[in-house]
């Protein structure tokens, strides 16, 4: 958009009408300033200083026309930081619409090459760019938007858009701010970051978004680039395609993410709360509850590198892996509580299929699966679990084995750990192994399962008796 298109989106939203390509546009706040976006940076003590980095903080009034401007605004001068109206809801009914200057990108120019020299083996061709679509103006330059507890929504009726794309070369800054209602025909529900963009979100909440992609998702956000995620919460988001990957988050890139929550986020594929998927994660002090998927209904790792750190999982659902699903992907876990999670068929409280996965100083508690492995199911995988509790977990169905750890055709290694109050329809209740090297250290108890600790495994344990 060139200096005229921008003039003409700022002198509409001055004059608060409905723009060309942006709908219609609403904001509601108790007080409802209809002043321009304002430059207060000398108010801030953060003056506009050329070739030091500082920018000038863009007041921007309870308008949702004013906040396109000011981002168009912000893009063409190379970046800016914006400061919403305090508790603003700021409504978006259609998407806004521009020409794109994105080419594919990074990843996409990057697969396009590998077809060319390995046809069949890259991913599917890019999306529709039609279906590429977003509320506000995607995201070129370093831009931060502090909210100050505003909300940006997507109205109940408007055609399927997110909030936010940032693309290569964006770096957005999100801070206390809630997105609601994003929805997205590909990935992102409320912000898609691509492979050469950054985005950090800080006490930001996400709620009721959803990726309709088949086979991608990120309900709440896709990262395909390097975010940050620190102090924020998502609640209620969606992955629905047949597919669908990381009903709150979905990484492709590279993830950090700390001190944040996960509720009744779903996913018809794997990951309800968040998805890895050939990705590098860091999770530190999360909580994952009452989220659900087809696998891992907290979290799931697939070919992928992820560590989660004093993290709880706590109610979740899935088919496979009730808390976290590990598959063909390493999957580190450290002071962890897994508790109260279920599965229809392996894995109450983990699952993982062709994977590391070790798991340190953690609890492992009162998980049910109607299948095997009520605490852990680990199937050509290797299993290390070091100082760690796998207790009261249950395996309830008719033909159900290993109440505490199911191990077949890999490895199962036991340090320093109890495996306690487990039990399973079928014997034994504490550990089962078939086709599988299973280790318990000296220094580790298997004790008090149900009907038996075990006796009825398909290969002798070693220090583990009846």
């Amino acid at each position: 958009m060139g200096a005229a298109g921008v003039a003409g989106v700022a002198a509409a939203a001055d004059r608060d009408i409905s723009l060309p390509g942006l709908g219609r546009l609403t904001a509601t706040a108790q007080d409802d300033d209809r002043t321009t976006p304002e430059r207060d940076g000398a108010e801030r003590g953060r003056p506009d200083t050329p070739g030091t980095g500082k920018r000038e903080v863009v007041s921007v009034p309870c308008d949702a026309a004013k906040l396109v401007a000011a981002l168009v605004a912000a893009n063409a001068e190379g970046g800016a930081e914006l400061r919403l109206a305090p508790k603003c809801r700021y409504t978006l009914s259609e998407a806004f619409h521009e020409t794109d200057q994105y080419d594919g990108g990074i990843r996409d120019a990057r697969e396009a090459a590998d077809a060319a020299e390995t046809p069949g083996d890259a991913d599917a061709p890019p999306h529709n760019p039609a279906d590429d679509t977003a509320g506000l103006p995607a995201i070129y330059q370093p831009i931060t938007i502090d909210g100050a507890g505003a909300t940006i929504a997507r109205e109940a009726q408007a055609a399927a858009f997110r909030f936010f794309t940032v693309r290569d070369g964006g770096e957005l800054t999100l801070r206390d701010l809630e997105l609601h209602n994003g929805r997205s025909a590909i990935e992102g529900g409320s912000v898609h970051v691509v492979h050469g963009a950054t985005a950090v979100v800080e006490r930001v909440t996400v709620t009721q978004s959803t990726s309709l992609s088949p086979e991608g998702g990120g309900g709440g956000i896709f990262n395909d680039g390097n975010m940050v995620v620190t102090d924020s919460t998502f609640i209620g988001n969606s992955a629905s395609g047949a597919a669908g990957k990381g009903g709150g988050l979905l990484n492709g890139g590279v993830l950090t993410l700390k001190r944040s929550e996960f509720h009744r986020n779903s996913a018809n594929g794997y990951g309800g709360g968040l998805g890895n998927y050939r990705g590098a994660a860091e999770v530190e002090s999360t909580t994952f509850a009452q989220n659900s998927a087809g696998q891992g209904g907290g979290l799931a790792s697939f070919s992928a590198r992820t560590k989660v750190y004093d993290t709880e999982l706590l109610h979740n659902t899935a088919q496979i892996g009730g808390g976290a699903a590990n598959s063909d992907a390493v999957l580190v876990m450290r002071t962890m509580t897994i508790r109260g999670n279920t599965s229809t068929v392996n894995g109450g409280g983990i699952s993982t299929v062709q994977g590391l996965l070790p798991l340190d100083d953690s609890v492992v508690e009162g998980n049910i699966t109607h299948g095997i492995g009520a605490g852990i199911y680990a199937a050509k995988s290797n299993l290390l679990v070091r100082g760690s509790d796998v207790t009261a977990n249950e395996a309830v169905g008719v033909t159900s084995k290993g109440g505490g750890i199911y191990a077949t055709q890999g490895s199962a290694a036991i340090y320093t750990s109890k495996v306690t109050r487990n039990a399973a329809t079928l014997k034994p209740g504490g550990i089962f192994g078939e086709h599988a090297q299973v280790k318990i250290d000296d220094e580790s108890v298997v004790v008090e399962n149900e009907p038996i600790n075990c006796e009825g495994s398909a290969v002798p344990i070693a220090h583990c008796f009846r």
